[in-house]
C-alpha cells in the first residue's frame, strides 16, 4: 500500500484524488519491487560501463559483445516470496520470467543457473517445511526449464537457519543474438498500434509485486493467490513467435508483462519513449469473466508480451502469432500526450503520466547506521590443535552445504541444445556459441555468512570468487549482474548492510573490470521481524576460446599437485565464517577472510597463462571448506593424493581456513607452472603428488588425514530429505 505521504504525492501529480484503479497502479509501480525506491540512489555507485558493454542497466537485460557481430544478453532475478508461499509455481514462474527478459531483447536463451537458499533440512522445528520447500523449488525449476528446452547448467544451494522462514530463489539466464537483432522496450511513433500477445489474462498474480515488497507475517499463506501459474510449453511457443515476428522488422518495441503485468509494460515503454499509451481494456484477451480494470492492470498472468508495431504492418505480426496458435490483439495505440490512458466499457478508468509511474517514484535515502550483527568478534574457546582432522573432513563433506547436490541437478536437463561444455558440479558453467568459436563461462556465487560478518568485505569476496571461478576455467571475466537479497530497509541496521554491500561490490567490480549491466534488488526478506543474512549474489560472465574444459578432478596418478596462491594467511578472528566454524564448532564469529585484490588478480592472470599453454591437467579453486575439502573434491575412487605441508598453523586452521586467491592444479610440467607464477609474483607451492586410491595429508611429518579416496564420496542432499 502507498504510505500517506506517497498518496499525497499521487494527488499532487494527478491534481485530484486517484480512482481505485489508479491507486492500484501507483501502488504496484511505486512498490519496492518495481521502483527500487530504497536502493536506487546507492545502485548508482556501481560501475556500469566497459569495453564489452553494449547495454547497461535500465533495460530488460544487460548486453555484452562476445565477438564478431554476436552479443549475449543476461540478467538475474529473484522469486523469493512466491517460492515460500507456493514453492513449485514460485520457482517455475521465476524461471519463466527471467527467460522472457532475455528473449524480449531479441536473444535466444541458451543457459539458466540458479542460486538457492533454504532453511536447515534437519532443523528440529522447521525441517519438514524446509525440505518441502526445497523439493518444490527444485521441481519447479526443472519443470519449467526442461519443458521450455533451456539447459540449467549450474548454480549453488546453501542452507542456513536464517532462511527457515524466507528461502531465496535467484535465477540467472543468458541468451545470444546478433547485434543488429537487439530490440528495446521503448514505444515510439504516434499512432502506432499497441499489441497484446501470448496467454490470456487471469486473476492470478494480482498484487504479486506488492507482496514481494513486504515482509512475511503469520498470514502470509493467505497470499497464495498472489503467486502466478506458469505454462512452459506456451512460453516456448511465445519465444519462437516473438523471435520470428522480430525478424519481420515490423516491431518497434517489446516488453515482457512481468512484475505489475500490463501496468509496468505499458507505462515503462511509454516512459522510455517519451510518449503516451492508450489502452481499451475491453480488447484484452481474458480467461476469466467479469474482470475489472483494476484486475486486468494488476494481473501478473504469465507468458504475455506487449508490442508496439509500425502502423500498417500489424498483419505481418498477427500472421506469425496465428501460426504459433497464440493470441495477438491490438488493444491500443501510441499517443503524443505522455499519458497512460485506460478505458473500460466506455469509461475512462485511469489517466496517469507515464513518466510519473516509471520514473517519479519516491527515492528514499533511508537512515543507515551500523550493519546488523550479533556474532562476537573473538573466537570461542575451542581446541583446534588436537582435532581429528580426518573425522572433521568427513563431517564437512556430509554437511548440507558441501554434500553432493547431484540429486538436484540430475532433475535438470543441462545438455539440451548440445552447447554445454561444463555443467553442474564444475567451478563455473561453460556454454559454447557455435557461430563465434568462443564460449561463455558463467559463475553464480554468494556467501551470506561472510556478508553478515562484514557486508563490505563479504561482497568483495563474492566478486573475487566469481572471477576466480572463471579464471580456473581459463576465462576472462568481462561483465556481471547481481541480485541483492536483504531484510527490511526501513531498519537502519539492515539498510546499512545494503549500503556497505553495494559499496564493496562497486569497488571490487571496478577493480576486476566486471561492470554491472543490470540486476535485481529483493528487500523485506524477513519473517516475524527475523531478517535473512545479507545475501548479495553475483553472476559474472566471462569469455574464452572454445575447447575441451580442464576437469576439476584428478585424472592420473604421478602428477604434481600445486597450489597457486600458497597456503594463504588466516587468523582465528577470520576463521569464524568458515564452513568448519559453522559445521564443527557450530558458532559464528569474527570477520570473513582477508582479500588482497591485487594478489587475487595476479592469481587469475597466472591461471589463464597456465591454461594458454595447456599445462593444467585438473584445476579447482579453493573456497568453502578450504584446502582439505578442495583436495577431497578433486579425488576419485581410483585417484587420491599424497600431500606434505609445512606450516605453524593449528591443523584445523591449516586444512579448513578459507583464505581467497588460491587454486589447486595438477600438472606434468611443474617447473613451467612455477615459472609462470614467478612472473606474476604469486606464491606457488608444490604440495605433493597424485597417487592411487588414498588421500594422505601430513604437516611436518604429523599425519593429519589418511582416508581411502573412495570413502570421500559424500552422501547426497537426498540423505537429508529422507530424515525424520
Amino acid at each position: 500500500m502507498l504510505t500517506p505521504e506517497e498518496h499525497q504525492r499521487v494527488v499532487k501529480i494527478l491534481k485530484r484524488e486517484p480512482t481505485h484503479t489508479e491507486e492500484g497502479i501507483f501502488t504496484v509501480m511505486w512498490s519496492e519491487h518495481c521502483s527500487y525506491k530504497s536502493s536506487r540512489i546507492h545502485l548508482k555507485k556501481l560501475p556500469t560501463t566497459g569495453k564489452y558493454v553494449v547495454q547497461g542497466p535500465g533495460e530488460n537485460a544487460g548486453i555484452i559483445s562476445i565477438g564478431g557481430d554476436w552479443v549475449a544478453a543476461f540478467k538475474i532475478e529473484s522469486h523469493n516470496h512466491p517460492s515460500y508461499i507456493e514453492p513449485f509455481q514460485g520457482a517455475a514462474t521465476g524461471v519463466g520470467g527471467i527467460l522472457r527478459d532475455i528473449f524480449t531483447m531479441g536473444a535466444r536463451p541458451i543457459a539458466v543457473l540458479d542460486s538457492l537458499r533454504f532453511g536447515l533440512p534437519d532443523d528440529p522445528a522447521a525441517g519438514a517445511r524446509n525440505r518441502r520447500i526445497l523439493e518444490g523449488v527444485v521441481s519447479g525449476i526443472a519443470h519449467y526449464g526442461n519443458c521450455f528446452g533451456v539447459p540449467t547448467v549450474g548454480g549453488e544451494c546453501i542452507f542456513e537457519a536464517c532462511y527457515n522462514g524466507n528461502p531465496l530463489v535467484n535465477v540467472f539466464a543468458l541468451g545470444v543474438c546478433k547485434k543488429d537483432e537487439i530490440l528495446y522496450a521503448s514505444a515510439s511513433g504516434i499512432g502506432n498500434p499497441v499489441i497484446y500477445v501470448g496467454a490470456k489474462t487471469g486473476r492470478d498474480g494480482i498484487h504479486g509485486a506488492s507482496m514481494a515488497s513486504a515482509e512475511f507475517t503469520e498470514e502470509s499463506q493467505q497470499k497464495r493467490p498472489n503467486v502466478q501459474v506458469g505454462d512452459p510449453f506456451l512460453e516456448k511457443l511465445l519465444l519462437e513467435a516473438c523471435l520470428e515476428a522480430m525478424k519481420t522488422g515490423a516491431i518497434v518495441g517489446i516488453q515482457d508483462m512481468g512484475a505489475a503485468g500490463l501496468t509496468s509494460s505499458s507505462s515503462e515503454m511509454g516512459s522510455r519513449g517519451g510518449v503516451g499509451i492508450e489502452i481499451d481494456l475491453d480488447k484484452v484477451p481474458q480467461r476469466e469473466t467479469g474482470m475489472t480494470a483494476y484486475e486486468m492492470m494488476l494481473s501478473e498472468s504469465q507468458e504475455r508480451m506487449l508490442l508496439v508495431t509500425h502502423k500498417g504492418r500489424e498483419e505481418e505480426v498477427f500472421r506469425v502469432f496465428r501460426k504459433w496458435g497464440l493470441d495477438a490483439v491490438t488493444i491500443g495505440s501510441v499517443t503524443a500526450d505522455g499519458m497512460l490512458r485506460l478505458t473500460h466499457k466506455g469509461k475512462i478508468e485511469a489517466e496517469i503520466p507515464n513518466h510519473a509511474l516509471a520514473e517519479e517514484a519516491p527515492r528514499y535515502d533511508r537512515p543507515h547506521t551500523i550493519p546488523l550483527r550479533t556474532a562476537p568478534l573473538e573466537p570461542p574457546s575451542f581446541d583446534f590443535q588436537t582435532r581429528n582432522c580426518a573425522e572433521d573432513l568427513l563431517t564437512l563433506l556430509g554437511s548440507p552445504d558441501l554434500c553432493s547436490k547431484r540429486w538436484i541437478w540430475q532433475q535438470y536437463d543441462y545438455t539440451v541444445r548440445t552447447n554445454t561444455i561444463a555443467g553442474p558440479g564444475s567451478d563455473c558453467a561453460i556454454v559454447r556459441v557455435k557461430e563465434t568459436g568462443r564460449s561463455i563461462a558463467i559463475s553464480l556465487d554468494g556467501n551470506g555468512r561472510y556478508c553478515y560478518l562484514s557486508p563490505r568485505e563479504g561482497a568483495m569476496l563474492n566478486v573475487a570468487e566469481s572471477c576466480r571461478n572463471l579464471a580456473t576455467a581459463g576465462a576472462v571475466p568481462v561483465a556481471a549482474t547481481n541480485n541483492l537479497n536483504f531484510g527490511n530497509p526501513e531498519r537502519p541496521e539492515i539498510m546499512a548492510q545494503l549500503v556497505e554491500a553495494i559499496e564493496g561490490m562497486a569497488e571490487a567490480c571496478a577493480f576486476f573490470e566486471t561492470p554491472i549491466t543490470g540486476g535485481n534488488v529483493s528487500l523485506y526478506n524477513e519473517t516475524l521481524g527475523e531478517a535473512i543474512y545479507p545475501t548479495p549474489v553475483m553472476g559474472v560472465v566471462g569469455l574464452l576460446e572454445t575447447a575441451l574444459p580442464v576437469p576439476m578432478r584428478f585424472q592420473n596418478t604421478g602428477r604434481a599437485v600445486l597450489l597457486l596462491g600458497g597456503v594463504g594467511e588466516t587468523d582465528p578472528v577470520r576463521f569464524g565464517g568458515t564452513q568448519y566454524a559453522k559445521t564443527i564448532v557450530k558458532q559464528l564469529w569474527g570477520l570473513p577472510p582477508k582479500l588482497d585484490m591485487a594478489q587475487e588478480k595476479r592469481v587469475h592472470e597466472a591461471m589463464r597463462a597456465i591454461h594458454a599453454e595447456r599445462l593444467a591437467e585438473s584445476a579447482h579453486d579453493l573456497s568453502d571448506g578450504g584446502l582439505a575439502v578442495t583436495l577431497a573434491e578433486c579425488t576419485t575412487a581410483e585417484i587420491g593424493a599424497e600431500i606434505h605441508l609445512d606450516s605453524d598453523l593449528a591443523p584445523a586452521h591449516l586444512l579448513f581456513h578459507e583464505a581467497p586467491s588460491r587454486i589447486l592444479i595438477t600438472t606434468t610440467n611443474a617447473a613451467r607452472v612455477l615459472e609462470i607464477c614467478g612472473e606474476q609474483r604469486i606464491e606457488c607451492l608444490t604440495l605433493g603428488v597424485t597417487m592411487e586410491a588414498r588421500l594422505e595429508i601430513t604437516n611436518r611429518r604429523r599425519k593429519l588425514v589418511s582416508v581411502a579416496s573412495a570413502g570421500l564420496a559424500s552422501p547426497g542432499i537426498e540423505h537429508f530429505l529422507d530424515r525424520v
